[in-house]
């Protein structure tokens, strides 16, 4: 097989669910009549804190992992990552007995570390920088002729994100409205065009306020980079992916801000009340949809649930 060098079609979107099936975990759907009550509307909330590795990334990985794997043979994967995409790469690239090389920033959370570990990923610390990380990724995949996958901006994984989205709407083909995270975009567009083929939901990326590259991207018509991202929030901190946004521009109706307070009272209210441990990313679909006055059957995809359990109390 070779790497998509397109938008992801409905077929291809089919390709991936039916590769990846043997390998992830098919998340959970559930509600909460608390939440509902607090919300107004009917929510549905997907599971994937409870998919392998800890978040939805586990999809994109296994789908590129398996169509790249005779690219990488006998030199395995490379990519840079502050966390939940070293590991779904390093343990997706296990499953066929590959190598994984995770470039990590220096500050990257210890948990995630410590998990990209587990998983037999061989990493490599760099600056808290996108430069240093990509130009580390090059050193590596140049040294070692490890293939590159990136984390977001890339079709397979793109593909491989969609599934997640693919499987709520299997199960709930009536969603009225969907909150989906955006960071890089790779669940968002993968979120987008899962929608656009097999749904009819209105879309709705949800990003912190502190983190706003995909809103001013999106409302302003062009693509602009992160310059400052202090959100704990840690997994969407990352600009917007290029083969992303256009995706985004085409299929998703809304962006939405959250504050850091409401990620964090959102975070608190699903742990207290729904008795989820997620982390704050997946928190910002939860806050997004507080902040709306909905009628009828909303979706939320909890992309993970991976943060440092040793200092997990958000203030």
């Amino acid at each position: 097989m070779s790497p998509l060098q397109h938008v992801p079609t409905a077929e291809d979107l089919k390709a991936a669910q039916a590769r990846i099936a043997a390998y992830i975990h098919r998340t959970p759907v559930f509600q909460s009549q608390k939440f509902d009550n607090k919300s107004g509307a009917s929510i549905i909330f997907k599971g994937e804190h409870l998919q392998k590795t800890g978040a939805f990334k586990a999809r994109g990985a296994m789908n590129a992992v398996l169509i790249n794997q005779e690219h990488a043979k006998g030199r395995g994967f490379v990519t840079h990552s502050s966390g939940n995409h070293g590991a779904a790469l390093a343990w997706a690239a296990s499953n066929i007995g590959e190598k994984a090389h995770i470039i990590m920033p220096s500050n990257a959370p210890k948990a995630k570390i410590e998990a990209v570990r587990s998983y037999g990923g061989i990493i490599e610390f760099c600056a808290p920088t996108l430069d240093a990380r990509e130009q580390t990724a090059k050193a590596v995949e140049e040294k070692e002729g490890a293939f590159f996958v990136h984390p977001y901006d890339n079709y397979d994984i793109i593909a491989g994100q969609a599934t997640a989205t693919m499987e709520l709407l299997e199960e709930h083909p009536d969603l009225k409205y969907l909150f989906v995270p955006v960071g890089g975009g790779g669940l968002l567009s993968g979120a987008a065009l899962a929608n656009a083929y097999f749904g009819s939901a209105k879309l709705i990326g949800c990003e912190p306020t502190n983190a706003s590259d995909a809103h001013e991207s999106f409302y302003g018509g062009q693509w602009v980079p992160v310059t400052t991202a202090d959100t704990i929030a840690d997994g969407l901190k990352t600009s917007l992916g290029k083969r992303n946004f256009p995706i985004i521009q085409s299929h998703v109706d809304e962006i939405s801000l959250v504050t850091e307070a409401e990620i964090t009272d959102a975070w608190h209210f699903v742990l207290a009340r729904l008795k989820q441990f997620i982390e704050p990313s997946a928190a910002t679909g939860v806050a997004a949809c507080l902040k709306k006055s909905l009628q009828g059957k909303a979706g939320i995809i909890l992309c993970g649930g991976n943060m440092d359990t040793q200092n997990w109390a958000l203030r």
